[in-house]
């Protein structure tokens, strides 16, 4: 299952990922999942995540991308950035450090487009955290891309 808000992208689901806990049980052997979690904010984490587990089938893998604060830090020293500059630009306008780490700016909130919004920041441990705490209980990331392979 390849999953995303966004409906421009043609994934195979658009949905609320909160909701995915009202679809058939155990139908997928994978969700992919890539820019979304970090759309909802940190209270739903848990219920986003519930949702992965309701749809895999046993054994079944679970491929997340979140942007990672650590990595962003790092990138905005390395570049001499300041927390309001520009990391990307996207389709609704300029991405900023403080976008990723707090939430979005101004311009995203009045372009209507709420599911372009990051509301939850991920480290590596805070990612792996939430994880295990749904009921993941093999990860494996990789660093740099943010990535991270779960299994039930």
């Amino acid at each position: 299952m390849l999953l995303d808000i966004d409906p421009t992208g043609k994934p195979d689901i658009v949905c609320d990922a909160r909701l995915l806990t009202t679809l058939d049980a155990q139908q997928f052997d994978a969700v992919y999942c890539s820019h979304n979690l970090e759309h909802y904010y940190h209270h739903d984490v848990a219920k986003v995540l519930a949702g992965f587990l309701h749809v895999l089938k046993d054994g079944g893998v679970a491929h997340i991308r979140v942007p990672d604060i650590g990595e962003v830090m790092r990138t905005t020293v390395a570049k001499g950035l300041d927390i309001e500059d520009v990391l990307y630009q996207s389709s609704l306008g300029p991405i900023m450090v403080m976008d990723v780490i707090y939430g979005y700016t101004v311009q995203i909130e009045q372009s209507g487009v709420d599911f372009f919004a990051h509301k939850t920041g991920f480290t590596q441990k805070s990612l792996l955290k939430a994880l295990y705490l749904a009921g993941f209980s093999y990860m494996f990331r990789i660093l740099g891309e943010a990535q991270c392979h779960c299994r039930m």
